[in-house]
């Protein structure tokens, strides 16, 4: 299957599927040096595993990571980094109906279009599961990136109707709340929701926050390389959204140009500006801001009220579906979320060591 790999100095490539064996990752390119082990890996994964709350499919996987290969005395060796993660609760006879209908809201048909065959259990390459690699391969990104002082923080700014309230934003709540959201109380009022949502058979879409900080200025490249399309074609390919902005995104169709520009201005020694409409990137390059991104999740298409669709012959039939499923995608998609931000943003960095003739000299005459 083309397009299961990512990157450009840094590559990713994910491997499996919702009910097979394993699930995984393989990262080349990753610098040699930085210390490595599995807890790195593993506090990011538990974020992402299900049957953590009344919030997430109640399917238990501990998610449990193994290194294969590009680790050596607790350090990574500059070569393919692989990381498995085996699943152990798979339930495939929920997903037998379906070998033979097309869910609403899932890339069955497209799947069957495509390829005239699919892994109809749990949906194979396009279930949410895939993004087990993705989160091992963001934790080495993360890691490598918080020792340049960069740090990459998603969290869930509403569900459904239910926003956060700003002055009472939480950072350590993002961990510690159901829903990822900064803000108990409207975390609160958003699990009544979802406990509505499921008891009417339905589901409920939300809205995830990145905010990255301590990137500097000058990353990203001018022209089919703009930091934001990079951050865009990341956040986008996650299964669940259907949409993606940056800093006051959608709104500045309405702005006049004296409204939307950012003042530079100095602070000290250091070009700051008065406002960041632009979420700190301009013409496709970070510009020393705060980077801010916001990705749209769809309602989780698996519910169980009834629903119309047609089989492979063609027949116009009623379908209920069953199973263990997400009655909201928000919460667990949210650490998928800053794995991409930063695998594109570390990748992005690494690029930019050879914008001037003077960093490769400088390098290189040490």
């Amino acid at each position: 299957m083309a397009g299961s790999g990512f990157g450009k100095n840094i590559r990713i490539s994910t491997f499996g599927e919702s009910h097979g064996t394993a699930l995984g990752v393989v990262i080349d390119g990753f610098p040699s040096g930085m210390e490595l082990n599995p807890e790195d890996i593993q506090k990011l994964l538990d974020r992402r595993k299900p049957g953590t709350s009344e919030a997430t499919t109640q399917r238990k996987e501990d998610d449990l990571v193994e290194i294969l290969s590009g680790v050596f005395e607790g350090k990574t060796t500059g070569t393919p980094i692989a990381l498995l993660v085996r699943n152990t609760s798979q339930r495939s006879s929920d997903y037998s109906d379906i070998a033979n209908y097309y869910r609403p809201g899932h890339a069955d048909f497209c799947f069957d279009a495509k390829y005239g065959f699919r892994d109809y259990r749990g949906g194979g390459r396009s279930s949410g599961r895939e993004t087990v690699g993705r989160v091992a391969a963001g934790a080495l990104c993360k890691k490598l990136l918080s020792q340049m002082g960069i740090e990459v923080m998603a969290y869930t700014r509403s569900i459904g109707d239910v926003e956060i309230d700003y002055s009472s934003f939480d950072k350590d709540a993002i961990t510690r709340t159901p829903t990822s959201m900064p803000d108990v109380k409207a975390s609160g009022r958003a699990m009544e929701l979802i406990r509505k949502c499921r008891e009417e058979e339905d589901s409920i879409g939300g809205t995830i926050e990145c905010r990255i900080t301590g990137v500097p200025a000058g990353v990203g490249e001018p022209v089919f390389d703009k930091l934001d399309a990079l951050l865009a074609q990341a956040v986008v390919s996650i299964g669940a959204v259907k949409a993606v902005e940056f800093g006051d995104g959608i709104s500045v169709s309405r702005y006049k140009g004296s409204e939307n520009n950012d003042n530079f201005i100095m602070s000290g020694d250091k070009v700051t500006k008065k406002t960041n409409h632009s979420g700190g990137i301009i013409g496709g390059i970070s510009d020393g801001s705060d980077i801010l991104l916001r990705a749209h999740i769809k309602p989780t298409p698996s519910i169980a009220r009834t629903q119309q669709t047609i089989n492979k012959s063609g027949e116009n039939i009623d379908i209920n579906i069953h199973g263990r499923h997400d009655p909201v995608v928000v919460p667990r998609a949210v650490v998928v979320v800053e794995a991409m931000c930063a695998i594109v943003l570390l990748d992005l960095m690494i690029s930019n060591m050879s914008s001037r003739a003077s960093y490769i000299t400088d390098f290189y005459n040490k």
